[in-house]
Order: structure tokens, then sequence, then C-alpha cells
């Protein structure tokens, strides 16, 4: 809970673009394995996209293989139908290929029969689409999804710059394959309704990409004429500044999605829902990874060449080593000036913060010095080495005072 209060409250930076090569490498773990599922999978197209004929039916009691063998009797080919097993509504959901009048009428009393369906006008709902149909629908799909494309590229290229037009598309095929390699590897159907979501997933995956290069057109506005942090720190600080607001946005519109597809369609069996429903989970969610982790950082990767992100880069290297200079030629005036405080302070002691006993403060040694002048001074008058009593020369006997009336001595 505290990681994500510090989110919440801006306070939790990620280095988005210093490690892209680590996104990189993810997307293209997952790129690979959804195009390999393409490839070798498939999809399981919709009765829209390859035609054919659904039945629809009380099961009565009956097993999926009770029907396969009512398909292979009536002359259709069960190995390519897909017969479905319907829980909540208890009756059996049968997609067979493109079938004649004939042979759809033939299936439908022979479904009658078996599982003893009463009045099968009314309980046995039978569609059919044409394969020239669903190949109509599958051309006009792609013819679509081109045009889109193309008017997003211009848009995001007059709206921003084309290298932001190249990593937001970028973002949108990365979003495409995904979620079409993950409908491939789960096998659910692609429908019209497949459709519509992703065209919808693609939108949501634009407009916040779109959020984070308006960011970035902001920080990096000025850059003509800045020096306080690079192109990529400046793209970095925009994903930071926007990641809550794109998690926000993706966490709201994911809920009901999901609400639609482990709910709808998994609890309660609402089979048409999970189409929709699934391609949008998919799509909001990578969507919402592409933009932070692959569209911006590839961004950087192509402006990194251009001759201002590079005078840019150049600017604030040499204020950073400047602003690093200064700040070492502070600290050593500091300590320097810590060291002349103690010496002041405790003259008697300033060896006392210097290893070795022979090394001596600058204080010491003109002690020294003074004292040497001062024998040499004494020698030069003579006086080294000869005793006080001597150095004040001979003394003077005292005068006896002479007596009174006294006689003289004869000599």
């Amino acid at each position: 809970m505290s990681m994500l209060g510090r989110l919440y409250r801006s306070e939790f930076h990620v280095d988005f673009v210093g490690r892209r090569r680590v996104w990189y490498v993810v997307s293209g773990v997952l790129l690979t394995i959804c195009v390999l599922s393409m490839i070798v999978r498939g999809f399981t197209l919709g009765i829209e996209f390859k035609g054919g004929a659904v039945f629809q039916f009380p099961a009565n009691g009956g097993t999926v293989e009770q029907v396969k063998d009512v398909l292979s009797d009536s002359g259709v080919d069960a190995s390519d139908s897909v017969v479905q097993q319907l829980e909540t509504s208890k009756q059996f959901r049968v997609q067979t290929p493109t079938l004649s009048d004939e042979e759809t009428a033939r299936v439908e009393d022979a479904l009658a029969k078996r599982f003893n369906v009463a009045n099968p006008d009314e309980n046995i709902a039978v569609s059919t689409v044409g394969s020239s149909w669903g190949s109509t629908i599958t051309n006009k799909a792609i013819k679509g999804l081109i045009v889109f494309l193309v008017l997003v590229m211009i848009y995001l290229s007059v709206r921003f710059e084309w290298k932001m037009a190249v990593a937001a598309m970028a973002a949108l095929i990365h979003d495409l394959v995904v979620t079409m390699g993950i409908y491939s590897l789960v096998g659910f159907e692609v429908t019209p309704s497949t459709i519509i979501a992703v065209l919808t997933i693609l939108g949501f995956s634009l407009y916040d990409t779109v959020v984070v290069f308006d960011r970035v057109r902001e920080n990096t506005a000025g850059m003509a004429t800045s020096s306080r942090r690079t192109y990529a720190e400046a793209t970095n600080d925009a994903l930071n500044e926007t990641l809550v607001r794109s998690l926000n946005t993706s966490l709201i519109a994911l809920i009901p999605v999901a609400s639609l597809l482990f709910v709808g369609a998994g609890l309660l069996g609402a089979g048409t829902l999970k189409d929709l429903a699934l391609a949008q989970f998919v799509g909001i969610a990578s969507g919402t990874y592409s933009s932070l982790f692959f569209a911006t950082p590839l961004l950087v990767d192509l402006k990194r060449n251009e001759s201002e992100v590079r005078a840019l880069d150049a600017r604030v290297g040499r204020a950073r080593a400047s602003r690093a200079r200064s700040a070492r030629a502070a600290e050593t005036g500091q300590t320097s000036r810590s060291v002349r405080s103690r010496q002041g302070a405790d003259p008697a002691g300033a060896d006392a913060d210097v290893d070795g006993p022979d090394v001596h403060e600058p204080g010491d040694a003109v002690g020294v010095a003074s004292g040497m002048r001062t024998a040499s001074a004494a020698a030069a008058a003579g006086h080294v080495g000869v005793p006080s009593a001597q150095r004040r020369g001979p003394r003077s006997k005292p005068t006896q005072p002479r007596r009174s009336g006294g006689k003289k001595r004869s000599r």
C-alpha cells in the first residue's frame, strides 16, 4: 500500500527510457509468440467471414458426439464443423461449412428426429451466410483498417511531427498484433464484433499515446536554450507525470470490460459478448503498456541523432561538469578553513590531528626557527656556556670600616 500511495502522490519515479532495452526484449518475445501462433494455429473465423450455416436447438440430453454423428450421416463434414454445448440454455450450437438449401433442410430434419425436437420450425434456429458475403466483409474490414491507420499517421504528423507519428504507428501495430495473437492462442471466433473491438482499442491506444506525446512536447519546448536536462530525461519525466493518469484511465476502462468477459461470458454464458470483451480487454491492457514502455522510448531512439538533441545533451553535460567542479572547489575550501580553525583554537594540540610523530604543523616550524635564532644570537655575543656569575665580571671586595681611636700597626 505504501508503494501505491507514493505512486498516486507522484513520488514514485520509474526510469522508463533508461531501461528501454528491457522493454524492447519483452515486446519482442510477446510479438514473436503472437506471430507464431497466428502462423501455426491460425484463426477461428466466424460464419460472417468464411460463410456457412448455423443450427441452434435444444439438447434434450444429447451429446456432442451424437451431433457429429448426425452431421456425418447427413453428408456434412463433421471435422470442418464446430459443435458447442451452451450450458446456460441447455442447447447445441452447430456451425457447418456452406450448405445448399437442400442440404440445410436435410440436416435440420435429421437433428429434429435425433434429439426429439418438437415443432422444428420454431425450436431450431437456422441462419446461413454465403461465402461471397463473408469474403466481402473481410475485405471491407481490412480496407477500413488501412484507411484508419493512414488517417491517423497524417494527423499525428501534422499535429506533432513525423517521428512521433512513426512511434505511435509502431505502438498501434504492436497492440494489433498482440490482440490478434491472443485471439489465435485462445481460439475465440473472429466475428464482426471482434473488428469493432479492435478499432475501439486502437483508438484508445492512440489517445493514451497522444497524451504522453503532448507532455513530451511541453517538456522539450525550450530545448534550444535549456541546459537542465537531456531530451531522454525530459521524455522520461513526461512519462512519470502522466503515469497516474494513464493507469487511472486504463483501470476505469478495464473494470467494465472485465465484467463483460469474466462475468457475462464466463459465468452467465453470454457467448455473443466474449468476442467483443476479449479484444477490448487485451487491447486496452496492451495499449497502456505500449504507450508507456514502447512508443515513448522508441521516440527517444528516433530523435537521439538529431543535431538539436545532441547539442542539448552536450550543454547539459558541460553544465553538470561545471557544477561538479564548483562543488569540489567549495568542499576543498571548506576543509581548509576547518583545519585552520582547529589550529587556531588549540595550537598546542595541532599535531593531534596528524598521523605520525615526525609531522609538524606550520606553527611548530615557526617556533623551532625562533628558538634557533635566539641561540645563534647568544652564541655570537660570547655568552654561550659561560656561567651567569662570570658573565657579570669581577666583583669588588667590600670596604672594611675603620675603627675609631685605634692604633696604627707598624710595618
